[in-house]
């Protein structure tokens, strides 16, 4: 509390944005002055329809009965702030704070559903352990043309150049330099609001950037992911371009994922539980890696949570279709960096842009917790392509949402409230999906079948 009023006061916040990450990774909230902000923190009194844990992607609200999860009278979620996670708002001109902050119910019980308690709760199950994970995220985006009509297709911005990119330039410097003045906003404001990003690199599609984050503690990295989402579309906005997180946002180009190295080391030393003394792998991490096998394809609605995210999952532009596991191999949905001992660590290659950080980094390590208890058996790693081998995610999101719901052994650890929370919302946006006509519906079947 006194730091919150200390840090308000320090900065002369003149307003305060409450953030909550909804089902989507979405920030949903409110914004109010600072005195009323403070004010609310100590009387408990900001607060939420409980329903903003279902909205779908669309903004709309699924039909639910009773005897599902929330109920028709919608009562209020009690935010509380964390401390840890307020920073300055960079983009704005008066002073301006924002918070994540998390929900708890009127008997003070964490709202399950939420998409930060369900991380919350899968960290505690290492700890409980002695164990401590350790991540670093990789986020890939689109920069693209203002784009008003969705009956369009995207197009890749006009940089500095005055013209626009035409084919692949990965990795190339001066590709990301005709959008330095982007990026250099893009760097203060990360700097000023505390993301601790690392290397910008340009990625294979045109105008397809990655920005790589600094290792760290999970719940810390999936703030910042989250928060650098709301950054980078600001900053484009400022220049009249789009930055978009779509998972696939541009036909014949490649998808943009977002990978997610992982590693454990013992809590008490520090020491990793990933290699031996003489740094080869250890059962450990043997058994991590084939828990991430054994259930990641099972929980593929936290990685992938949009029907478009499924015109990624394809054998081509180095998007996984199976998870295979591999050294240095990035056809494989499993990818173990060339690394010391100490560095040792697995890439999922499965999750999308557009996943919620929150959900996609539960799943990930929940993923590899269970194979850790369950002590279970990797497959042989794989030397060249993993696109010869069988195409093993699913290839549809009505697939990958029965898969979930017939995973068992996840129910009590990420918790059946947000299982039957997570089914209700993706379902409605599939449901919506369905009822929309596409252009190439239009193009190729209207005058022909």
């Amino acid at each position: 509390m006194k730091y919150l009023d200390d840090w308000i006061s320090e900065r002369k916040v003149d307003e305060v944005e409450c953030l909550v990450p909804d089902m989507n990774g979405i920030p949903r909230g409110k914004i109010l002055p600072a005195t009323k902000f403070m004010k609310g923190v100590r009387d408990d009194g900001l607060r939420l329809p409980s329903s903003v844990f279902l909205q779908t992607v669309t903004g709309d609200y699924p039909d639910i009965d009773e005897d599902d999860i929330g109920s028709f009278q919608d009562p209020d979620v009690y935010l509380r702030p964390d401390p840890n996670t307020i920073r300055v708002v960079p983009w704005y001109n008066d002073p301006t704070a924002q918070v994540i902050h998390d929900c708890f119910d009127v008997n003070d019980k964490p709202v399950e559903h939420a998409s930060r308690y369900v991380l919350k709760r899968v960290l505690e199950l290492y700890d409980d352990k002695g164990w401590k994970p350790i991540v670093a995220p990789e986020l890939e985006f689109y920069l693209v043309q203002v784009n008003t009509d969705p009956d369009l297709p995207l197009l890749p911005p006009i940089g500095k150049s005055g013209r626009a990119e035409t084919g692949s330039q990965a990795y190339g410097i001066d590709a990301v330099n005709d959008f330095d003045h982007i990026f250099e906003d893009v760097y203060d404001y990360c700097e000023r609001s505390e993301i601790d990003v690392d290397t910008l690199v340009h990625e294979s599609g045109s105008a397809q950037m990655e920005i790589n984050f600094n290792h760290g503690n999970p719940l810390e990295l999936a703030d910042q992911a989250f928060l650098f989402k709301r950054t980078v579309r600001q900053a484009a906005m400022k220049h009249g371009i789009y930055a978009t997180f779509m998972s696939k946002p541009l036909a014949n180009q490649p998808g943009s994922s977002m990978h997610i190295h992982q590693s454990v080391v013992e809590k008490r030393t520090g020491k990793t539980l990933f290699a031996d003394s003489k740094g080869r792998d250890s059962a450990l991490f043997r058994a991590h890696v084939a828990g991430l096998q054994k259930y990641l394809p099972l929980l593929i609605p936290m990685l992938a949570p949009n029907v478009n995210s499924y015109r990624r999952l394809r054998p081509q532009f180095d998007a996984p279709i199976n998870v295979q596991w591999g050294v240095d191999n990035r056809s494989c949905g499993l990818r173990v960096p060339v690394s010391s001992g100490p560095g040792r660590r697995i890439e999922n290659r499965l999750a999308g842009a557009d996943a919620n950080p929150y959900l996609a980094m539960a799943a990930s390590l929940v993923a590899g917790y269970l194979g850790m208890t369950e002590r279970l058996k990797p497959t042989n790693q794989i030397t060249g392509s993993a696109y010869r081998m069988a195409h093993t995610l699913p290839k549809t999101a009505q697939e990958a949402l029965q898969r979930f719901m017939a995973c068992k052994p996840i129910r009590p650890l990420l918790g059946e409230k947000f299982i039957k929370a997570l089914w209700i919302v993706k379902m409605a946006e599939l449901e919506a999906y369905q009822n929309v006509i596409s252009s190439w519906e239009r193009e190729h079947l209207l005058l022909n079948v």
